[in-house]
């Protein structure tokens, strides 16, 4: 057991090493400058040669990789000596000391995601004010998404063939079928829109609103309902549609028919037989599901001005905040990859079978 959740955990380490080398090369060789962008109009060559200075832009690019890997790993090399750092920014993170030489000390600190082009401020601190709204997101999208999912996929097991198994199957298929960028336009549109005097719902707004009279913050969860309810149309219904399949192939084992000629009724044999030992199919849905609506509530939330991670994308990319972009994208990919190491040791755990494949 101790091999197989070595092996996960060394997988996902290359999957990370994978990500930061592809984000890096993707955003350092794409056109532009990023000196001449955060000057703007002020931007004289002896200005920008400062500013590539400052933020090591001037070194190969295969230095500038190495560096970047250094900031980004727990243990890293950190310089004494200012004039050989590559940043001026001396007091970028705070750090304990392992062993020290003249010019350099091996330290142990918290991953350094570097600082903002534009507002100078360090990422991770801009990061962990949008993540929490973009955890709650999440959270209460695929907490809907699940309870409602097996509601109406035991339904439709139970009447299977009726009238409202068929409609359950058409919104499945829109579900599935549904981008969610365009079901929050639309839900916008008509739940915001056109019948926001009945809804009271708003197109735009976060988990925190403003009080008209200034005096600060205040909770305001309907903002929740329509982002919560676009970004979990598409895993209810695949949740609906595995509870359907898995409860109707456990309705036809033996133990099942047993039951019910004990005389056991029909709705008792599901609540207490069936539907549990049909839900091992939902929860490999649900763990994969909440991965990537970590990542796929991007369009959602800048559709809905929700103050999460997917506005702080966005706003970077417009403003070229390259930083912070990237940043963002290797948190996201940290999530999806500690979820799903977690997810293969369950199934290790629960099926031993799947230690000896790995």
């Amino acid at each position: 057991m101790l091999n197989f959740i070595l092996k996960r955990i060394g997988y996902g380490l290359l999957v990370l090493f994978g990500v930061i080398t592809l984000v890096f090369f993707l955003f350092n060789i794409l056109p532009g400058d990023s000196a001449r962008m955060m000057l703007g109009q002020r931007a004289d060559e002896k200005s920008v040669e400062i500013i590539k200075k400052d933020l090591g832009l001037d070194k190969p690019l295969w230095v500038q990789y190495l560096c970047y890997l250094n900031d980004l790993s727990p243990v890293s090399f950190h310089s004494l000596n200012p004039e050989n750092a590559v940043y001026l920014d001396d007091d970028k993170y705070s750090y304990t000391s392992i062993v020290k030489t003249q010019n350099n000390s091996l330290v142990i600190k918290k991953p350094y995601l570097r600082r903002s082009y534009q507002s100078k401020r360090q990422v991770s601190e801009i990061l962990s004010e949008a993540f929490p709204n973009t955890i709650i997101l999440a959270v209460v999208s695929m907490s809907f998404a699940l309870i409602v999912g097996v509601l109406l996929g035991s339904l439709s097991a139970i009447f299977n063939g009726s009238w409202f198994d068929k409609i359950n199957l058409s919104v499945i298929v829109l579900g599935m079928s549904l981008p969610s960028f365009f079901a929050a336009i639309i839900f916008a549109w008509l739940f915001a829109f056109l019948l926001a005097p009945y809804t009271g719902l708003s197109m735009f707004g976060s988990l925190y609103a403003v009080d008209d009279l200034g005096q600060g913050q205040y909770l305001d969860l309907k903002n929740l309902i329509l982002p919560a309810f676009t970004l979990g149309i598409r895993p209810l219904a695949v949740i609906s549609e595995l509870t359907k399949s898995s409860l109707l192939d456990t309705l036809s084992q033996d133990y099942i028919r047993t039951a019910r000629a004990k005389g056991l009724g029909k709705y008792k044999v599901i609540k207490n037989h069936a539907l549990k030992n049909s839900m091992n199919p939902v929860i490999t849905s649900v763990s994969g599901w909440f991965a990537s609506l970590m990542a796929g509530a991007v369009f959602v939330e800048y559709i809905f001005d929700w103050k999460g991670v997917g506005v702080v994308i966005v706003d970077g990319l417009e403003k070229y905040d390259f930083p912070v972009v990237m940043g963002a994208l290797l948190v996201i990919c940290v999530l999806l990859v500690i979820i799903n190491i977690v997810v293969d040791i369950l199934y290790g755990v629960l099926d031993p079978r799947v230690r000896v494949v790995g």
